[in-house]
């Protein structure tokens, strides 16, 4: 994440049922401001929204993923929130609005409000069937719960995530957490990327949960980049959202394909670059990604970022289509 945000909840506050919120969406037509041209690379732009509310705590989106291709969603928020919400379309397939948005806070085994921003930093989030993983940093940590939208408990489990902790920079841990295609090399495993925890050669720890594979791998480190998210193709290739901040520059953002036989335990796994943005495109702090199949076939690239619920920021939400 690049700024941290404050919790307005009281720590082991009572739990509270999950608040719907009114998201008001205005329409993006053009990625590149002030310019009509849609297609970037093997990438072309779909449409956008730039959503806002009303709601105190709306906002801080670092994950999402979709429980249904391009409509409903689950996501979590790095101030401790999860929501869910469903993204709409007009009749020419572009998005146009998002509805039945909620928003609820973590809770720990008693059902309390957790409350405090270095336990519930979420920023990863991979899912399969009624079961969600969540990352978090600071508290580094790798957690499984069950989807619930009426009512999210506390995690079911927490899994070993192999990389050793004393590798893991604050502020800087897990921020991917994707599922491999199930028939491929990988067999379904969960694979975790690092933001810009660096091994000895400069490179950002990985590693692979289950599966013929299990163990730690790395990312090549692409320039000035921080990874954000990811979510893996059907051919078993990983596509990698990554941001860079600076003072002088602003935010950009860039998608790198990274090639899926490059991911093996203790192997350095790296992709060529698809393409990139900067502050002259829509673009914001972007965080979260995923992947998913349009009704005609299309193969669908989802993007949102996260305002840090500052003034000077916007929650976005992109969508792409990508060749194959």
């Amino acid at each position: 994440m690049l700024a941290a945000a404050s919790l307005l909840i009281p720590a082991s506050a009572v739990a509270a049922p999950p608040e719907r919120m009114e998201v008001s969406a205005r329409p993006i037509t053009q990625f590149h401001i002030g310019h009509d041209e849609t297609r970037f690379g093997p990438l072309t732009f779909v449409g956008g929204l730039e959503m806002t509310s009303d709601a105190r705590d709306f906002g801080s989106m670092s994950a999402f993923r979709f429980r249904k291709p391009g409509s409903d969603f689950i996501g979590v928020a790095d101030t401790g929130y999860w929501y869910f919400g469903r993204i709409e379309h007009d009749a020419a397939g572009r998005p146009s609005g998002v509805s039945r948005f909620t928003m609820q806070a973590m809770v720990d085994v008693d059902g309390n409000i957790i409350g405090r921003k270095w336990l519930t930093d979420a920023e990863g989030l991979g899912i399969r069937g009624d079961i969600a993983t969540a990352g978090f940093e600071r508290s580094h940590r790798i957690s499984e719960f069950r989807i619930d939208p009426a009512d999210m408990k506390a995690p079911i489990r927490d899994l070993d995530f192999l990389v050793p902790r004393k590798e893991l920079r604050m502020n800087k841990g897990f921020e991917t957490i994707a599922y491999a295609p199930e028939d491929g090399p990988l067999e379904g495993a969960r694979v975790i990327v690092s933001e810009k925890s660096l091994d000895e050669n400069g490179n950002q720890f990985a590693a692979i949960l289950e599966g013929p594979e299990k163990g730690v791998f790395s990312v090549k480190r692409s320039g000035k980049f921080d990874i954000t998210d990811g979510a893996f193709l059907p051919n078993g290739d990983l596509l990698l959202l990554e941001r860079s901040f600076s003072y002088a520059d602003g935010v950009a953002m860039q998608l790198r394909r990274i090639d899926g036989k490059t991911i093996a335990k203790g192997k350095l796994a790296d992709g060529p670059v698809l393409f990139q943005a900067d502050m002259s495109y829509q673009i914001d702090n972007m965080e979260g990604l995923d992947v998913w199949r349009r009704d005609d076939g299309a193969l669908i690239v989802s993007i949102v970022s996260d305002d840090n619920q500052s003034l000077l920021q916007r929650n976005l939400y992109l969508e792409f289509k990508l060749d194959e």
